[in-house]
């Protein structure tokens, strides 16, 4: 052998380099179907949570707010400083509400809420399956974050809308 190719040995084994991880590989599916599941099972709590409290007064008529201080919140500072109720303000109640099927009482409480609730029953179902399949069902790739942020811009829409025609009307 020449001098000028001694470090170079005719059977050295090359070295074995790491695989990649790519997107779709068994690791990240594992990830998406844990977020999903924590998701739907988050949901499916709220709506738990939400059948344990009392949304009706002692005498059966439908309460409007103030029933999130039966989890042990305080009262609502908006409406304590402002005298007027805040954008999530009848939220807790119409979620109550609509899990007992009184959706015209739901309504009246928080429509935002009602519609608010609705959407994530169906968030929660989307999660659950979507978590079984182990991938996000209907979304295409790369789209989530869009989704995602355009869905929480229509809810924060629908929340302002409707206190600012609470405002309006007194």
């Amino acid at each position: 052998m020449r001098p000028e190719n001694q470090d170079m040995e005719v059977n050295k084994p090359l070295p074995l380099a790491r695989p990649v991880q790519r997107p779709g590989s068994p690791r990240t599916g594992l990830i998406v179907r844990l977020v999903l599941l924590v998701v739907g099972v988050g949901l499916a709590g709220v709506f738990v949570v939400a059948g344990f409290v009392n949304p009706y007064h002692p005498d059966g008529t439908p309460k409007r707010m103030a029933t999130h201080m039966q989890l042990g919140m305080p009262a609502c500072n908006f409406v304590l400083l402002a005298g007027k109720p805040c954008p999530s303000c009848g939220m807790t109640t119409s979620f109550a509400l609509l899990v007992r099927g009184d959706v015209a009482a739901s309504l009246a409480a928080n429509w935002a809420g009602t519609v608010i609730a609705l959407l994530w029953a169906l968030t929660m179902v989307w999660a659950l399956i979507s978590a079984a399949r182990g991938r996000p069902l209907g979304i295409p790739k790369g789209r989530g974050e869009v989704i995602l942020t355009l869905v929480v811009g229509i809810v924060l829409m629908l929340m302002l809308l409707r206190w600012g025609i609470v405002l309006l009307q007194g």
